[in-house]
C-alpha cells in the first residue's frame, strides 16, 4: 500500500514533464518569424561604450547611463549634421532625461563599484528634433521597397520558413533613419507560402506583381546572406549580398566574420546595418529604379473606325412566338395565310398545332415587334404583344379576310418604230 502511494505521484510527476517538453518543443520549433519593431517614432544611436566606477553597483550604473545619453546625444548629432562629434553641443541631464525614449542594453558588466557595458539609446523624434537641429528628424526616403532576407547555409536557402538569425536582424532593424523605406515581413500567416527562398528566383512578372501589391511595396529588395560554419560552435564567415529587383541584380557586398556560433547574432546585426548603408548609397546613385516591367502591360490599341469597320446588318430578321388562339381548322387556316403573306414576315413555321385551342408559330419578321403587331391589327385581328410573343385571335367567329395581292402593273407596251428608207439614187 506504502509503495502505491509512492508510485502514482511519481507517474503524475513524469508526465507533467513530458508534456512540458512537448509544449516547449512546439514553442521552439512551431513558431515562424520574427514580428518587426515599429520605430517610425524614435532616433537610435547604437554602440555606446562605458566604463564608471561608483560607490556601489547601482551608482556605477546609474551613472554609466548618464554618461551614455550624452554621449549617443552627440553622436546623433553629428550623425544627422555629417559632422565632427567634437561640434556637437552638450545639453543638461534634465533634458536629455525628457527626449530618451528608452535604453537598451547590448552587452554589461556589472561589479561592485563598477559599471561596463554597451548601451543603445533611443530618442524621441518629435521632442529630440528641435535639438538636434531638424525638422522632425525626417529624412528623403524611398519608395516602398518589399525587403526579403535569405539565409543559405549548408546548401540550403531559407527565408522566414522558419526563425533564422537574419530575419530576426532584420525584424529588430530601426528603419526610422534609414533612406529607404522598407516593407518587412514576419514570417507569419501567409508569408512562408508568398515571400520564401524559392520566390527570389522566380522570373514571372504577374506573381512578383501581385506580391508586391498585396504587401503594399512598390519594388523588390533582397537581402541574401551565406553563412559558412568552420565547425558548429566554432567561428563562422557570412558572405552577405545585396539584390534587387525581380531579377535579383546585385547592388554590392561585403564579409563579416563571428569568432564563435554565440556571436553570429551580433553579426547579423552589423551586417542588416551595414546592408541599409549599401541600399541607401545605391538609391543615392540612382541605381534602385524600379524595372518597367513590374508595371501592368498598356491597354491593346484601339484600331480607328476606317480601318476597322464594324459589320451591321440590315434589315436583319427577328425571331417571335404567335400565339394563334381559335375555335376551328379554318381560323387557324386564315391565321396562317395572314402570316404567310404579310410584308416583312421571312418565314413561319409552326410549332405546335391545336385547332380548337392555342397553337404556337415561330416566325421570322424583318422588324420589331411593336410593327410586327400594328400589322396584324391592321388587317383585322384582335393583337397583344409582351417580350417576343404576340397573341392573335380573331374578332368574331369568322377571321379576317385575306387581302387580295396588290394588282401587277402590265409593261409598258413597246412602239413601233418607223423606218425611213432613203430615197434611191438617180441612175
Amino acid at each position: 500500500m506504502l509503495r502505491r502511494r509512492f508510485v502514482i505521484p511519481i507517474f503524475l510527476l513524469l508526465a507533467v514533464i513530458g508534456l512540458s517538453a512537448i509544449v516547449y518543443a512546439q514553442l521552439e520549433t512551431g513558431d515562424r518569424g520574427i514580428l518587426p519593431i515599429d520605430s517610425s517614432g524614435t532616433l537610435e544611436i547604437t554602440g555606446i561604450h562605458v566604463d564608471v566606477g561608483g560607490t556601489d553597483a547601482q551608482s556605477a550604473r546609474y551613472t554609466g547611463w548618464r554618461m551614455a545619453q550624452r554621449q549617443g546625444f552627440r553622436a546623433l548629432w553629428a550623425k544627422m549634421h555629417h559632422a565632427p562629434i567634437n561640434q556637437a553641443p552638450d545639453l543638461p541631464d534634465g533634458t536629455l532625461d525628457q527626449i530618451v525614449s528608452s535604453i537598451n542594453v547590448e552587452r554589461e558588466q556589472i561589479g561592485p563599484t563598477r559599471y561596463m557595458a554597451d548601451l543603445g539609446i533611443l530618442f524621441d523624434r518629435a521632442r529630440a528634433a528641435q535639438f538636434l537641429g531638424v525638422d522632425g528628424g525626417e529624412v528623403r526616403r524611398s519608395v516602398p521597397m518589399l525587403l526579403i532576407p535569405v539565409t543559405v547555409t549548408a546548401g540550403t536557402a531559407t527565408s522566414v520558413e522558419l526563425r533564422n538569425a537574419w530575419q530576426r536582424a532584420w525584424a529588430q532593424f530601426r528603419t526610422s533613419q534609414s533612406p529607404i523605406d522598407y516593407v518587412r515581413v514576419s514570417g507569419l500567416g501567409v508569408d512562408p507560402m508568398l515571400v520564401n527562398a524559392a520566390q527570389v528566383s522566380r522570373p514571372g512578372r504577374g506573381w512578383w506583381r501581385n506580391i508586391i501589391d498585396l504587401y503594399g511595396a512598390a519594388d523588390i529588395l533582397v537581402a541574401e546572406v551565406q553563412l559558412q560554419r568552420l565547425y558548429p560552435g566554432g567561428p563562422a564567415r557570412g558572405r552577405f549580398i545585396g539584390r534587387h529587383g525581380p531579377d535579383g541584380e546585385i547592388v554590392g557586398g561585403f564579409t563579416l566574420t563571428a569568432a564563435s556560433s554565440e556571436q553570429i547574432p551580433a553579426m547579423m546585426a552589423q551586417g542588416a546595418q551595414r546592408m541599409d548603408e549599401l541600399f541607401g548609397q545605391a538609391l543615392a546613385a540612382g541605381r534602385l529604379e524600379r524595372d518597367e516591367s513590374l508595371n501592368l502591360p498598356p491597354p491593346p490599341l484601339e484600331l480607328p473606325l476606317e480601318a476597322a469597320p464594324v459589320a451591321r446588318p440590315t434589315n436583319t430578321a427577328n425571331a417571335y412566338q404567335i400565339q394563334i388562339t381559335a375555335k376551328d381548322v379554318k381560323v387557324y387556316n386564315f391565321a396562317m395565310a395572314h402570316l404567310r403573306t404579310l410584308p416583312g414576315i421571312d418565314s413561319a413555321t409552326p410549332q405546335q398545332i391545336n385547332p380548337n385551342g392555342t397553337s404556337y408559330v415561330l416566325v421570322a419578321y424583318r422588324g420589331d415587334i411593336a410593327a410586327l403587331a400594328a400589322a396584324l391589327s391592321a388587317r383585322g385581328w384582335e393583337i397583344d404583344y409582351a417580350g417576343t410573343v404576340v397573341k392573335m385571335r380573331a374578332n368574331a367567329d369568322n377571321p379576317p379576310p385575306i387581302p387580295p395581292p396588290p394588282p401587277t402593273t402590265p409593261p409598258p407596251a413597246t412602239v413601233p418604230q418607223l423606218v425611213v428608207q432613203p430615197p434611191p439614187k438617180p441612175q
